[in-house]
């Protein structure tokens, strides 16, 4: 015999149907004399945003949308919230309500909010501005506190690893290493192992071990990837022995090594949107490498070029031809398979520069495969990422 039903959960399912459906009285399930107060204010903000073509929704009033805001921050979880707000921009054209402070003060900043108010720095008025850097500031200290301590662990072991020698000073041998390359040669009558080979660190002198320069297409699509690649720099430029390089374009290029220390100097420097010249770019950071061996030169782009693709390729063959490691990122962001061009980026693989979107989480060990010159193309298949090569396969 089927056991009878919870009573109040069945009201709770429908109550969500109801929330679902809206529709007032004639929501046909019979549910709405069952609302609680806050029911009924979770579907008064509800109906303010999916039924806003027939009741006039939220009326283009800031003081209204950050009482809204204040609303669904109240009655909904984390997660929906944040869908509601990127609703409300998309549905009731709220982008241009993001430059009211008001407004910023009543929003949950996530990376969309971030990506949203960078594509409007140029046109923030001066009496919002502190409120959207403080906004973005949130943003991106979160990102850094759960990005920092991967990124560095992954970065200076690969640093460690690449400075290892065969021929340690005796100070410097590592003995576990050691012991463990040589464990063939073990002889059970002096019960010792009799090593061949010693594995240790080369002495670190005070100089920089790698160059890394970040070139970031920032044409509106890259709007994440931009917010990412700037939190990365931050942390990457924190490490005395990587010395770090940023370098935004559109159609110009600009250099923003100097905000390093910064991800929200960085973001209100990039102006995103705008025609795309890679060539250009490369053409710039080519310039920037000495000492081609200890170089990674990572391009974050969706490969839509502007400016002269078979020059970009070329130079891109040059760089890596110099002994320089490259690699193209389609994106660095956690929103999924990107739109790019795949002649761009099949013509970059051709030449020894490995294309495919890459997530925040797997950047970090990116880096360390990088910094240690393994086969790029083997680390994307160790962690499952499809490069552009094996896709036209």
């Amino acid at each position: 015999m089927t056991e009878p039903l919870n009573p109040a959960g069945t009201r709770d399912r429908l109550t969500r149907w109801r929330l679902v459906l809206g529709g007032e009285q004639a929501d046909g399930i019979g549910a709405a004399a069952t609302l609680t107060s806050d029911d009924l204010k979770r579907d008064e903000a509800l109906r303010e945003l999916y039924d806003a073509e027939r009741r006039g929704g939220l009326q283009s009033s800031a003081p209204r949308v950050a009482r809204w805001l204040g609303d669904i921050r109240g009655y909904f979880p984390s997660s929906v919230v944040q869908v509601m707000q990127a609703d409300a921009m998309e549905r009731l054209g709220l982008t241009q309500l993001l430059l009211e402070p008001e407004l910023m003060e009543a929003v949950q900043p996530d990376i969309h909010l971030v990506t949203t108010l960078v594509g409007l720095v140029r046109v923030i008025p001066e009496r919002s501005r502190a409120t959207a850097r403080a906004v973005v500031r949130t943003v991106t200290d979160q990102l850094e506190e759960r990005l920092r301590s991967q990124t560095v662990q992954a970065v200076t072991g690969a640093l460690n690893r690449a400075a290892r020698t065969r021929r340690p000073r005796h100070s410097d041998i590592d003995w576990n290493r050691t012991v463990a390359a040589n464990l063939k040669h073990y002889q059970p009558e002096y019960r010792t192992v009799v090593p061949e080979r010693l594995v240790g660190y080369a002495r670190r002198s005070r100089r920089v071990e790698r160059t890394i320069i970040l070139c970031i297409d920032q044409s509106g699509s890259m709007a994440e990837s931009v917010v990412y690649s700037s939190v990365f720099g931050a942390v990457l430029a924190s490490l005395a022995s990587v010395e770090t390089r940023l370098v935004v374009f559109d159609t110009s290029v600009v250099d923003l090594t100097e905000q390093l220390d910064d991800p929200v100097d960085i973001l209100f420097g990039v102006q995103l949107g705008g025609g795309t010249d890679i060539n250009q770019a490369l053409a710039y950071c080519e310039g920037l490498i000495t000492q081609p061996n200890e170089t990674v030169l990572v391009l974050i782009s969706d490969l839509y070029e502007g400016g002269i693709a078979e020059e970009m390729v070329r130079r891109a063959s040059a760089i890596v031809g110099s002994g320089a490691t490259m690699v193209a990122l389609l994106a660095l962001s956690d929103s999924g398979r990107p739109s790019f061009d795949a002649t761009h980026a099949a013509a970059l693989a051709a030449v020894g520069v490995p294309a495919f979107a890459c997530t925040p989480d797997q950047f970090p060990d990116l880096m360390a495969a990088a910094i240690e010159r393994r086969d790029i193309g083997t680390w994307a298949a160790e962690h499952d990422i499809v490069t552009t090569h094996e896709a036209e396969e």
